[in-house]
């Protein structure tokens, strides 16, 4: 019989795990807003997502039984899937203060132009 601090600590360390993996369309997103990540992508990498989200389900998983492991993998997979969906619909324009380096340069080049005339 497992002792009360082992039942909290599994249970607590079950939740934050839950917890973090279902904040991942959300992470998708941001990342797709700042411009990392796109759906074609993210559609070419899903083999290696498939093989990612398996081994964080064995790392997460507190026992070495496959039940355990595939309770977490699967809702990793299908939230992979609302992800890529998610990217599509709310990634498409990216954040506007976000600006490509060619964009930094040209401001930066005006900017010293500003201040070589103000002199």
């Amino acid at each position: 019989m497992p002792a009360v601090g082992e039942y909290f600590s599994l249970a607590m360390r079950l939740l934050i795990a839950f917890g973090i993996i279902f904040e991942m369309p959300v992470l998708m997103v941001f990342l797709a807003k700042i411009g990392v990540v796109t759906v074609p992508f993210l559609n070419k990498n899903r083999k290696y997502a498939i093989l990612i989200n398996f081994v964080i389900a064995a790392i997460l998983t507190p026992t070495p039984d496959v039940v355990n492991q595939m309770m977490m993998a699967i809702p990793l997979l299908i939230l992979y899937e609302i992800s890529v969906v998610a990217v599509y619909f709310f990634g498409k324009k990216t954040f506007g203060g976000f600006n490509d380096a060619d964009d930094e340069d040209e401001d930066d080049k005006q900017d010293s132009e500003l201040l070589e005339n103000k002199e």
